[in-house]
């Protein structure tokens, strides 16, 4: 499949793009502008959940176009109290507080754990207990809370207040409370850092601990939420209950949204002047998180994604059992993570050729973001050509 570079001068170099330019999307499908149609399993980077311009979605969205496009927060937003009524009575929380991304629903989380903290009484609690390999934004405090030295690089001093530990560490557990900690903050999986779940046995006793001194629990559901690991939220997996949860991506289809939900006594922390957004809540951005989450909620749609997810892990399984090339396969849901035995680029360029997006999450990972949507017939195409390129790389080596 031929690919053309395409630059633009007038945009800053902040991307290491692909070599396509998209231009449509429907469904699992993508096309460029020179009309090749590629399988995305990419999904926008975990947010188009629901396929390219799901249908249901669009209509919505379509119609809210010509009736109110923004007013800002001070005014009742009828779109707002529904998204977030239908947030909560899914959930284990209460109160919903609505942003633009993840990034900011990251930084209204650390702002109320500082505040909740201050007041309680504990004005000592001032910092935030984040874990290796994690990624929660690229902003001054969200960059300071991600765990990754390449992400800090060139942009010391960072701002203070976070503290590093190790995740699925026992050791860990025990420097959680050092009478400091306002909060600690974590992905269920994390996925730009290699695709790593968290241990359930470990995430329980984390909570415990968190309860015991009244640190907030606070998880970024921001690239697992919405679906995507085969719950409406990935804490319910892990039978826990967390203070705090950030959502974003898959929460508006593709349009941008950002929302911070949280307990009742964290919400308290948040009052007129704490907190506030210009575009967060936005008619247009409302309406498509409520067609997206009424969809997920449909009869058998989870059920769908749980089924969908243990084939392809089963299917990547054998493909591990055959051919040494593959070291690891783990995930949750429809993120999965394909640890490879050397450097994902090459990896992801043969699938392009062959018609197919992927990401990479960390130098030697693979990872694999089907639409929640996605059919058998895709699956299976995706697996095809998996083996394919395995096969290719073997008899490459073995030259």
């Amino acid at each position: 499949m031929s690919e053309t570079l395409h630059t633009t001068s007038a945009v800053m170099n902040t991307y290491n793009r692909f070599p396509i330019t998209i231009v449509k999307g429907k469904g699992s499908y993508v096309w460029s502008d020179n009309g090749a149609q590629y399988l995305d399993y990419t999904s926008g980077i975990a947010t188009c959940n629901l396929g390219h311009v799901p249908e249901y979605v669009q209509v919505k969205v379509k119609n809210q176009l010509d009736l109110l496009w923004h007013c800002s927060n001070l005014f009742e937003i009828p779109a707002q109290q529904e998204l977030a009524q239908l947030l909560v009575d899914n959930s284990c929380f209460e109160k919903a507080f609505f942003c633009n991304s993840g990034a900011e629903a990251n930084e209204a989380a650390i702002k109320i754990a500082k505040k909740y903290a201050k007041d309680h009484g504990n004005g000592k609690r001032v910092e935030i207990v984040t874990f290796s390999h994690s990624f929660h934004g690229r902003t001054g405090s969200t960059m300071a809370a991600t765990a990754q030295t390449k992400i800090h690089e060139g942009f010391t001093p960072l701002t203070p207040g976070f503290r590093y530990l190790t995740l699925n560490d026992s050791n860990a557990l025990k420097e959680i409370d050092n009478g400091k900690t306002a909060a600690v903050l974590l992905e269920l999986v994390q996925g730009e850092g290699g695709v790593n779940p968290v241990d359930i046995s470990w995430i329980k006793q984390l909570e415990t601990i968190c309860k015991q001194h009244d640190i907030l629990l606070m998880v970024d559901e921001i690239q697992t939420g919405i679906g995507r690991t085969g719950s409406l939220f990935s804490y319910e997996q892990y039978g826990i209950e967390p203070d705090v949860m950030t959502l974003a991506k898959g929460l508006g289809s593709g349009i941008a949204i950002g929302a911070l939900v949280v307990k009742e006594p964290v919400a308290e922390s948040f009052q007129p002047g704490t907190h506030g957004s210009t575009f967060g809540g936005n008619p247009i951005a409302m309406t498509a998180g409520i067609a997206t989450i009424e969809t997920l909620l449909e009869e058998e749609f989870l059920s769908d994604v749980g089924r969908k997810s243990e084939w392809l892990i089963t299917s990547l399984k054998k493909l591990q059992e055959s051919y040494s090339s593959i070291e690891e396969i783990r995930g949750l849901g429809l993120l999965i993570g394909v640890q490879m035995t050397d450097a994902t680029g090459n990896w992801i360029a043969k699938f392009r050729e062959k018609g197919i997006l992927v990401l990479s999450a960390g130098e030697n990972v693979l990872r694999i973001l089907p639409p929640l949507t996605t059919t058998k017939e895709e699956l299976e195409q995706f697996i095809a050509a998996f083996q394919e390129l395995l096969i290719e790389n073997d008899s490459q080596t073995s030259i």
